[in-house]
């Protein structure tokens, strides 16, 4: 298990990094148009897009779908009794990430590479780093193997599902690290909230 003080400490380093690339992002998309390399970055994507590989995305495509991490942010309160104790952090986690994204969309107003529909940020790749961020915190109370391919496939599938929306042409590569830098944010807040009050292993 690891130690609950260096849990907060990687939460809020996670959350410095994390706001901070959402920032530059949000910034570069304002300021620039378009935003140097994202275009270029876009086409060698698609370019991997051969049937077998849509296939292959469109199903993972599914993971950062509000619809499906929604019920299944009720098996985490099941997996693991930490998230229980503290249930409503972890439902307000998976409802507060889609509603900021909504917003940030308005505010931001960039249009989707093939759409006119705002697409800064990405809602699945939002959705899926809340999600499986929120996941990697708490299989940190695992023993080490567990933990480890845990933590080691929450971060694969991020990457994949932000990938899956590039070559899916739904959004832009920007779109894609936004919504994870964002996703990010928000599951690192939802642990610092979960550390808050929370007794140290030792008193336990």
């Amino acid at each position: 298990m690891v130690p609950s003080s260096r849990r907060r400490s990687n939460a809020r380093a996670v959350l410095c990094v994390s706001a901070a690339c959402f920032l530059a992002l949000a910034l570069a998309v304002i300021v620039f148009h378009p935003v140097p390399g994202d275009a270029t970055a876009r086409t060698g994507l698609v370019g991997l897009g051969s049937p077998g590989v849509l296939q292959i995305m469109r199903v993972i495509n599914h993971l950062g779908s509000w619809r499906l991490l929604l019920p299944a942010t009720l098996m985490l309160l099941i997996a693991f009794p930490r998230a229980r104790a503290r249930w409503w952090i972890w439902i307000g986690l998976m409802l507060a990430a889609p509603a900021a994204e909504g917003l940030l969309k308005l505010l931001i107003d960039r249009a989707r590479p093939e759409e006119a529909s705002m697409g800064f940020p990405s809602g699945h790749a939002t959705a899926a780093a809340a999600f499986f961020g929120a996941l990697m915190y708490l299989a940190a109370s695992l023993p080490p193997p567990a933990r480890i391919v845990v933590q080691a496939g929450s971060v694969l599938l991020i990457l994949l599902v932000a990938l899956a929306r590039v070559i899916l042409r739904a959004h832009w590569p920007v779109d894609a690290l936004a919504g994870i830098a964002l996703g990010s944010a928000f599951a690192s807040i939802a642990a610092l909230l979960d550390g808050l009050g929370a007794p140290s292993e030792s008193a336990t």
